[in-house]
């Protein structure tokens, strides 16, 4: 199946400009009417919809506090987790098993002790299809208007001609995991993290399963179910914990601060923020419903380096309040 036989079925919501053009200074609005122009309208939310929460705790490595002097790193025990793992695009029933279901979303909140969030919003492809918000738009757009009827070059094929590091992102995902709990996943927009002696550093997001990464070949994927990967994380949460390393890419000379399209350097520097253990289910509609993350939100000792990161953060409570 291509990506435009599952998401460019949906009826376009046209731009003025070419479906496939670039519009500049898009909006938090503009990008979540370009999501549902993609996935379509289903008062769910506008991407990654269909997905399961689970509960924990979270627990800061000592050396986190080198880096950041955010409340949750110098905690001294085990803080309450909230996670939610996802498949991609809108639509909250797309299969498991489908390639358009890639990349797998990864969403963390950490509750400190005086209640304040800290959320981490991630997925499981190390870079992002576009280094501005308003590209990202231009690409959802030119998907919504590349249905079965669309004249050829359709706008995501010209989309996709023009802007080179899309297609990688579109075609070179991993296969469908084993489990969402056998999947490494990346924040790919840059945060700012500052220590209690003013020393800053960017940072990038990863989070390694302890259970290692593994993944489906084309004869097991032949036997899964489009709702695979719910039943088997419900499977595997109650024969036991499910644990997540979590570590910060720190950037390096020349990184791009502000293109989270370019994967930093596997050479680069990661220090480890702490453990994730997900131990229960909390897989319901209520909880699902309620459930908002707003990662680019400031924190003492972490920001938004990323601008990209602050219109998402800026989106989210727009579909929140689409689908409530």
């Amino acid at each position: 199946m291509t990506i435009a036989g599952v998401m460019g079925a949906v009826t376009p919501v046209h731009a003025e400009a070419a479906p496939d053009a670039v519009v500049p200074n898009q909006s938090p609005k503009d990008l979540v009417d370009a999501l549902h122009s993609a996935f379509g309208e289903h008062h769910a939310r506008a991407v990654h919809a269909k997905g399961v929460i689970l509960k924990g705790t979270f627990v800061a490595d000592p050396h986190a506090k080198s880096l950041s002097k955010a409340p949750i790193f110098a905690a001294g025990g085990p803080l309450p987790l909230t996670v939610r793992f996802s498949d991609f695009t809108g639509i909250p029933d797309i299969p498991d098993t489908i390639p358009e279901a890639n990349p797998r979303g990864f969403a963390v909140k950490i509750k400190a002790r005086d209640a304040e969030e800290f959320d981490v919003v991630t997925h499981s492809f190390n870079g992002f299809p576009s280094p501005t918000s308003d590209e990202f738009a231009a690409l959802l757009r030119s998907i919504g208007a590349s249905g079965p009827e669309a004249a050829h070059p359709t706008p995501v094929e010209r989309f996709l001609a023009d802007h080179p590091v899309a297609k990688t992102f579109l075609t070179t995902q991993k296969p469908p995991p084993v489990s969402y709990a056998t999947a490494a996943y990346f924040g790919v927009n840059a945060l700012k993290y500052t220590n209690a002696e003013g020393k800053a550093v960017y940072v990038r997001y990863r989070f390694v399963p302890r259970a290692g990464e593994h993944y489906l070949s084309a004869d097991e994927l032949k036997a899964k179910g489009p709702g695979y990967l719910r039943e088997e994380i419900s499977q595997r949460v109650a024969k036991g914990p499910i644990v997540f390393d979590w570590f910060a890419q720190i950037s390096g000379a020349g990184d791009k601060i502000d293109d989270p399209s370019i994967a930093w350097p596997d050479d680069r520097k990661l220090t480890r923020l702490g453990t994730l253990t997900i131990d229960a289910l909390a897989d319901d509609e209520a909880t699902d419903k309620k459930t908002l993350f707003l990662p680019g939100s400031v924190h003492a000792g972490i920001e938004a380096a990323d601008p990209m990161l602050t219109l998402r953060t800026q989106a989210y409570p727009i579909s929140f309040g689409g689908r409530q």
